[in-house]
């Protein structure tokens, strides 16, 4: 065939589909529609899914990098002290470099105000561990993050164009930041992040010279390194691991029982969210699913309306081929409109969920900031086009070619091949189905993990609790007695703001973890062992504030100060765990490894407070008095008779009254840092995509059921018609109906009760206090399944129990 002949049937058979599209406007519609909601969610699913797991890391050939961890019996990836990276870096024989960071953020002091900027630490060798280079200036050089090397940072692209107008002259000045003047040296590259450090807009070499740094005991770095070339991560684990061996036999006091732990930069990095996004793109894949059977349904019940047009244009002289053409044809157009719609809805919807990442979070999924609609989103949107298209195309056109021109001319409508028809369709429907039951299980177990995850007992009233934190400089607040009458000051001055009820503060907010110390009890043999707690400093009204409950004992008295001796609080987890079948009440605490600090007495049990993050277990936990141990970072809590968060701008004021240059930050609700945490954002987020995902699917199982118990219906008028002219009653046709859509229901809720037990096993890392074989929630699913079928099969049953015996012979 002539090449210009082709064209012309190819632009003849757009004409002609558009033109069919046109005489069939509900139609069209239903199926562009029912495919773009299938395409979007797969669309804007996979470009989180491509941005987070798929694009490779922006740095110099990413797969060489691995993070480097200690490793203790309850921290598996832990924090590595400055001593211990140091033998590290001289003794391993796998790496090219192992550099150190610390995400803490810094005090930035101007000529008019203090302020608290996010920032991160790192050794001088960071950036040339993963191939990064600044745009302008120059990078750390050796030996510039030494204890007494003159102190330099590098900015974020962002730093320097907010801070410093983009302006070429922000390189050699200073910047003062935690008390230090600092040489700008650099600006990174617009698109570079490093999310187990981030947000930071200043990137300090480290200097390691703080008091925890001098300790080998004292944990607060993490490491990153390169790989060599021909060294494997199980090679680099076997090394570095002899090489902790080896420092535990040096150093049994502050490394008994100290491993390493060895893991690719693409697992710190996205570790998390990886259990999310596979859960979300197989949500997505089985909605794409029953969006393609239920267009493929509606083809097949539009080929037998055109059968007969199909059949004579076969008896005209048109080839099979020709005949295919139009259905590939029809099938592209339609996918096209689809494929439109889908990319629009698609673009909206990434955007949606970018804005519902809340800020405290944004910084660590730098992902969210490449998303959109990139050229390999749109290859995977033209791949599934195609695969709808050939889809599409060939389910009319082998329904229709199987039957013959002649056959098509001749057979009743109502004859042998709707039958057939209908026994393919009733297979699909049972499919949509299983498929809508399985998104209806996955829903309901993540929605009752998020309700159970919210409202888990974390120790304390969170309702009418407000939240901030503060930084006292090291300069203006040097000594503890400074700290300490800083603090006093605050908390006596909020007391009086209207409303608040009560004031209290702590070194650490709860749900946040860190900070641990090891501790071993007087009296008991000691061989090093690590006993590993965590560690909060606190006011004496820190729990009456909190509403913590009091097991026994005492709370704290306002002049247990370092005058007095030492006393400490424990919570009921290190109850159990040290002191099994004894009452701990008035023992000794000893910090370890041996020192000449002296014993702490417990003077009080409180019921656990979730001090680490809501779906882990809650740690041993010491409190010791605020001003017996004080830090110069602390929160404020304010228990407040009025909504909490109208107290936050007066209560960040009265801070500022005291002292205007005290940097604070993190003001919040306690409601919001529950809801907002990161367990809670991830099990949303998937509950709600989940969960819209299993709406849509139920209304396309339902619609595909009654599309085929309706076609049914039309297909046995004859018969019905028959049987009530025989004396059926209106029950015995209802029966006849509903019991085929009921055979139809039951395979499919079967099926999909079976397929949604093995999937939400897989998808155990999300759930939380739940089981995934959770008999509530797969009644629910079933129920609601069943129900609605029973509805949607209904309204057909009572047209078939209104057929007229004259009416249905007639149209015969």
């Amino acid at each position: 065939m002539h090449r210009s002949q082709v064209a012309g049937n190819f632009l003849q058979d757009i004409r002609f589909a558009l033109r069919q599209l046109r005489r069939s406007p509900v139609f069209a519609l239903t199926a562009a529609v029912t495919l773009a909601l299938g395409l979007s969610a797969a669309i804007a699913i996979f470009a989180f899914v491509d941005a987070a797991l798929l694009k490779p890391l922006p740095y110099r050939d990413p797969s060489r990098l691995v993070g480097v961890y200690e490793r203790i019996q309850i921290f598996p990836q832990s924090n590595l002290s400055y001593a211990d990276y140091l033998d590290w870096k001289r003794l391993n024989t796998s790496f090219t470099s192992l550099a150190a960071y610390q995400g803490t953020g810094a005090t930035m002091t101007t000529s008019d105000r203090v302020e608290r900027v996010p920032a991160a630490r790192v050794s001088d060798d960071f950036f040339e561990t993963l191939g990064v280079a600044p745009i302008l200036g120059r990078d750390f050089r050796p030996g510039e993050d030494r204890p007494e090397a003159p102190r330099t940072v590098l900015l974020s692209y962002g730093a320097w164009q907010k801070r410093y107008g983009g302006r070429p002259d922000a390189l050699g000045q200073t910047v003062t930041l935690n008390d230090s003047p600092n040489l700008i040296i650099g600006v990174l590259p617009r698109g570079f992040h490093f999310a187990p450090a981030e947000p930071a807009d200043f990137w300090l070499s480290l200097h390691a010279s703080n008091p925890c740094e001098l300790r080998r005991s004292c944990h607060n770095l993490y490491g990153v390194a390169r790989l060599k070339d021909d060294v494997s991560i199980e090679a680099a684990s076997a090394n570095v691991a002899a090489i902790a061996g080896q420092l535990e036999q040096l150093y049994p006091d502050s490394n008994r029982g100290q491993g390493s732990a060895i893991v690719p930069l693409t697992d710190v990095i996205v570790g998390t969210i990886r259990p999310v996004l596979l859960l979300l793109i197989s949500g997505a894949g089985l909605l794409l699913l029953l969006a393609a059977v239920n267009v493929a349904s509606l083809l097949l019940v539009r080929s037998e309306g055109r059968r007969r047009e199909l059949a004579v244009r076969a008896a005209l002289g048109a080839s099979s081929a020709r005949i295919v053409a139009q259905f590939v044809t029809e099938g592209a157009v339609l996918v096209a409109i689809g494929s439109v719609l889908g990319l629009l809805t698609a673009y909206w919807t990434i955007g949606l969920l970018t804005s519902l990442v809340p800020a405290n979070l944004a910084a660590k999924m730098p992902f969210v900031l490449d998303l959109g609609l990139t050229p390999r989103v749109l290859g995977f949107t033209a791949g599934l086009a195609c695969l709808a298209v050939i889809l599409f195309a060939a389910t009319p056109a082998l329904r229709v070619r199987s039957s013959g021109a002649r056959q098509g001319l001749t057979e009743s409508r109502r004859g042998t091949s709707g039958m057939t028809w209908h026994r393919l369709a009733s297979k699909l429907v049972v499919v949509e189905i299983a498929a809508a039951i399985v998104l209806l299980v996955g829903a309901g177990l993540l929605g009752k993990s998020l309700y159970r995850l919210l409202h888990v007992d974390i120790g304390l009233q969170a309702d009418r609790l407000a939240t901030v934190t503060v930084t006292a400089p090291n300069l203006k607040y040097s000594k503890n007695e400074q700290t300490v009458a800083l603090l006093q000051q605050i908390e006596d001055r909020v007391r009086s703001l209207p409303g608040v009820q009560s004031v209290g503060s702590s070194s650490r907010r709860p749900l946040v973890g860190g900070n641990t110390m090891w501790i071993r009890v007087a009296g008991r043999p000691y061989n090093g062992e690590h006993n590993d707690v965590h560690y909060r400093e606190v006011t004496s009204t820190y729990f009456s504030t909190i509403q913590a409950r009091l097991i026994r004992g005492r709370y704290f008295r306002d002049d247990e100060d370092a005058s007095k001796p030492p006393v400490v609080i424990i919570n009921q987890t290190l109850a159990r765990q040290y002191f099994p079948g004894d009452d701990p009440l008035h023992r000794q605490l000893l910090y370890a490894p041996p020192s000449t600090q002296p014993t702490m007495e417990i003077v009080g049990i409180v019921d656990d407070l979730k001090e680490s993050a809501l779906d882990s277990e809650t740690p041993a936990t010491i409190y010791v008095p605020f001003a017996q141990d004080p830090t110069n970072g602390f929160s404020v809590f304010v228990r407040t008779s009025q909504a909490e968060a109208s107290v936050l701008p007066a209560l960040i004021a009265a801070i500022h009254e005291i002292d205007a240059a005290l940097p604070t930050f993190g003001a919040s609700t306690m409601r919001d840092l529950v809801n907002d945490s990161q367990s809670a954002y991830l099990r949303r987020s998937s509950a709600s995509l989940v969960g819209g995902f299993a709406a849509l699917a139920w209304i396309l199982g339902v619609v595909g059921l009654y599309g085929i118990v309706a076609y049914s219906v039309s297909q046995r008028t004859r018969e019905i018609g028959v049987r009530v002219a025989l004396g059926a009653q209106r029950g015995a046709i209802y029966r006849l109906v509903l019991g085929e859509a009921g055979w139809l229901t039951a395979l499919g809720v079967a099926l999909g009760l079976a397929c949604a037990v093995g999937a939400s096993a897989l998808m155990g890392n999300l759930l939380f206090g739940v089981r995934p074989w959770d008999p509530p929630t797969l009644l629910v699913a079933a129920g609601i399944l069943g129900l609605s079928a029973l509805v949607a099969s209904f309204v057909p049953a009572r047209r078939a129990g209104s057929v007229s015996p004259v009416e249905a012979l007639r149209s015969e």
